[in-house]
């Protein structure tokens, strides 16, 4: 089932990601643009120059950078780069009640204030018997091998929301973490021990305490439209098991 799909998105060569924000795009007309890039932390594992890419034509005239970077085809596979993306789709799954190890789910909202720590929860939603269930989105990109990893930088951030979700739990509710896996290249998932050990050990101790831990397997379904453009979709096939990396 695809969730959110985007057409008429348009192809090139990534040249070089730079400034955070920054990529250098050769189109197939030979011409060379700079895209917006939405994802500012390293991206290890989601490019090399040379890769193709697919950008989104901004729809605002104004706008100095006319291009978003969306996905980018790596050796094994898609990858999803664009970070607003996962919630958008965690939380569609979540109104078609199509969202992998959390059935049942009702009056889905999003980016509502929350917690101890003044923090935004990026799906609030109603369990089947009526519970709050808080549902953090993190999209996860980085690979090792044959495993997803997260984070692929330190992020005290993270590690201060799988706080407030062991908090809710403890209040009684219901909490997920959704590790939003954006690649087609894995099989697996563990936290990224050796990059940011805090955060690897508060999602161990978050488990324990009953936070729900989703590795969402994502599926990027891309395709050629007549004319030269591309489209791709997002679905959430099921879950991918979580082992860790010893």
């Amino acid at each position: 089932m695809i969730l959110i799909e985007k057409s008429g998105l348009v192809p090139g060569t990534l040249l070089l990601r730079y400034k955070r924000f920054l990529a250098d795009v050769r189109l197939e007309d030979g011409s060379i643009v700079t895209a917006h890039t939405t994802n500012t932390g390293s991206m290890k594992t989601c490019w090399e120059p040379g890769d193709r890419v697919l950008l989104e034509p901004s729809a605002n005239p104004d706008r100095k950078l006319k291009f978003t970077w969306l996905v980018v085809e790596r050796p094994g596979g898609w990858v999803g780069v664009e970070t607003g993306m996962p919630n958008r789709v965690v939380a569609e799954a979540a109104r078609r009640d199509a969202l992998p190890g959390l059935p049942g789910l009702r009056e889905v909202r999003t980016e509502v204030k929350y917690g101890a720590e003044n923090s935004r929860i990026d799906v609030l939603a109603l369990d089947e018997e009526g519970r709050q269930v808080f549902i953090e989105v993190k999209n996860t990109t980085l690979k090792d091998g044959p495993w997803a990893l997260f984070p692929d930088a330190v992020t005290a951030r993270g590690t201060k929301h799988l706080r407030e979700l062991q908090a809710m739990v403890r209040e009684g509710h219901r909490a997920a973490i959704a590790l939003f896996v954006h690649r087609t290249d894995v099989d697996r998932f563990d936290a990224a021990r050796g990059i940011d050990s805090a955060y690897a050990a508060e999602l161990d101790r978050a488990a324990e305490t009953g936070v729900i831990v989703l590795p969402l397997a994502v599926r990027l379904v891309t395709r050629r439209e007549p004319g030269g453009l591309w489209s791709v979709g997002w679905e959430l096939p099921g879950l991918l098991p979580w082992v860790p990396r010893r």
